[in-house]
């Protein structure tokens, strides 16, 4: 960061390449929008090397992850601003992703029905507000502690904490309300226990 602060755009590009997963992960969830995520995850790192010299102290990934989040935010208003009428538009949902050149040794009827498990996961995320939303996101999906959270967020470590117990509760219920997810859980733990 030293190096990428006294101009030397090489060094700042390392940031990008060592960051560049996380911040679209991030942006990919919060707009499900895999367009709207590219275009947020460059905005990202044209504002991060705008402000590169404003960097104090602290992590890279939490303050790359604020201003991924702050953007994303922006996105979401301008969305809510203007509704698109496309079907191009239309929220994204993640679909698990098949290769038959897995190098895993788990069985294909466990992969299967993780893949369908992660697409009922993916649409109860999207349903939780942004705020519960996003705290599961850094936490859960890109591995941030806490305080990470509450730098990332601007929010107290507490409503850190809240949101996040909130959120994982919400999607407790939401895979619990769905017939279709406990019996695809039941089926997963049972191949499991063989």
């Amino acid at each position: 960061m030293r190096a990428a602060q006294a101009g030397e755009l090489a060094a700042f590009n390392a940031l990008v390449v060592r960051h560049e997963r996380a911040v679209f992960s991030v942006c990919l969830r919060l707009l499900r929008d895999v367009p709207a995520a590219e275009d947020a995850t460059q905005d990202t790192f044209v504002l991060a090397w705008r402000g590169v010299g404003g960097f104090r102290s602290g992590g890279v990934r939490p303050w790359l992850l604020r201003i991924a989040t702050n953007r994303c935010y922006d996105v979401l208003r301008a969305r809510a601003r203007r509704p698109a009428a496309s079907l191009d538009a239309q929220p994204f949902e993640v679909a698990p992703v098949w290769t038959s050149q897995t190098a895993t040794t788990e069985r294909p009827e466990a992969f299967a029905l993780r893949g369908e498990l992660a697409v009922h996961l993916e649409r109860a995320l999207a349903a939780l507000p942004e705020d519960q939303r996003l705290v599961v996101i850094l936490s859960d999906v890109q591995g941030c502690d806490y305080d990470e959270i509450a730098q990332i967020t601007g929010a107290a470590l507490g409503t850190v904490k809240s949101r996040l117990s909130r959120a994982r509760a919400r999607l407790r219920q939401a895979l619990r309300d769905d017939p279709e997810a406990g019996e695809l859980f039941e089926r997963f733990d049972r191949l499991n226990e063989d």
